[in-house]
């Protein structure tokens, strides 16, 4: 099958269907190539947070608290529901070095305009009445929301298709070529997209994309474990994460002591509970390849901590575990705009465990660069050209 469309997506997970919608919302006609089935890499095998305190104070900071604003809208823009909750969060603390760090985190959060505190044990204990009595603090944000990937992607996709989007499941990408003024994606199946721009969504395997270019787009597969609880009634008003989540992603040295196990695995702590009341335990950060089982020993250390955090959580059944491939880049920012030397081609990929709350900004600033409209110069510190020189 041959088709001339303006713009041809590579990846159909939430990157690739967030930026075809904003591209056909824009008046471009768009096909997604995906390798698999929709949404089957990171999008399906991951948590739902809207994590704002995560992010370090910059543009990730930015560009999520844009990105929350927008998800406030897309249910009634997208006349479905997404799962899309505004529960606010807590980075429990645990002790006084811990303590220290957060409070310049936070404080450089404010600046930036997050709303987010320190608070002390009473309000801890109130709105976490289940939390280990040890800790000492915790921060308060009432901004972190959550959304349900897969209801978010259904959303997406059926608006697509009804703005005339075609997609290709099961139809890896095996060549590109670059003509003088066009390009053409061929995958398997014999499937064709001749069209003016590609924009490369594929997450994790977005290097083997970059690949068939001659172009090094240093992305790789972080794996990420999820035990996943039966439903249940909450045990706290908000979703929860450690100090020590905040540094597996940024800072090690706050971390406590640890094991080389929990090291090797990059054992982090993240208890968020879904809509439909399972709660989503995680997490590990390994380096592991396109390993997508999940395995006793490390889900047994996240259920471990669990119940040394919340020892409630001694009582509540597991009922499956996941793995997913968060894609990771060197520096741990996504890789967003167009790459050079390549004209109309661009990426929007790379945002490690970020993708969901990062996807509407995302796919509305690619779109935006796709149609040549807007400035986006504050952006151009994601452009895949900050790896040239490293």
């Amino acid at each position: 099958m041959n088709l001339k469309k303006d713009v041809c997506v590579i990846g159909g997970g939430v990157m690739g269907l967030a930026t075809a919608y904003y591209l056909l919302k824009a008046g471009k006609t768009v096909a997604i190539l995906e390798k698999g089935e929709v949404g089957s890499g990171a999008s399906s095998s991951c948590d739902d947070m809207i994590l704002l305190q995560s992010k370090k104070p910059g543009i990730a900071l930015t560009l999520a608290m844009e990105s929350l604003e927008m998800y406030r809208q897309l249910p009634d823009e997208l006349g479905a529901d997404i799962g899309f909750l505004t529960l606010g969060g807590m980075v429990i603390i645990e002790d006084e070095k811990q303590l220290k760090i957060m409070e310049d985190f936070v404080k450089q959060q404010v600046s930036y305009g997050l709303d987010v505190e320190i608070v002390g044990r009473d309000i801890l204990f109130k709105k976490q009445p289940h939390v280990a009595k040890y800790m000492i603090a915790s921060t308060y944000s009432p901004s972190d929301s959550q959304v349900n990937p897969l209801l978010l992607m259904r959303a997406l996709l059926y608006n697509g298709l009804n703005m005339g989007m075609d997609v290709f499941r099961n139809t890896p990408v095996q060549e590109i070529k670059q003509l003088s003024d066009h390009w053409i994606a061929r995958g398997k199946n014999d499937v064709s997209v001749e069209c003016d721009n590609i924009v490369i969504a594929a997450g994790a395997w977005s290097a083997q994309i970059g690949e068939l270019l001659g172009i090094d787009i240093p992305i790789r597969p972080i794996k990420g474990q999820i035990a996943i609880t039966e439903q249940i009634a909450p045990i706290g008003e908000t979703n929860c994460w450690t100090a020590a989540y905040i540094a597996s992603k940024h800072d090690p040295s706050i971390m406590p002591d640890r094991s080389d196990y929990d090291k090797e695995i990059g054992l982090g702590f993240s208890f968020s509970r879904a809509s439909e009341g399972n709660y989503l335990i995680g997490s590990t950060r390994e380096n592991a390849g396109f390993d997508k089982t999940t395995n006793f020993k490390a889900i047994a250390r996240i259920l471990e901590q669990t119940r040394q955090y919340f020892p409630i959580m001694n009582q509540v059944n597991i009922i499956r575990t996941i793995a997913g491939f968060r894609p990771g880049t060197k520096d741990g920012s996504p890789i967003i705009g167009h790459i050079d030397d390549f004209p109309g081609l661009f990426i929007a990929a790379g945002h490690e465990g970020d993708g969901v709350a990062l996807s509407p900004i995302t796919g509305k600033i690619v779109a935006e660069m796709v149609c040549g409209v807007g400035e986006h110069k504050r952006i151009e510190e994601l452009n895949l050209r900050r790896f040239s020189s490293n």
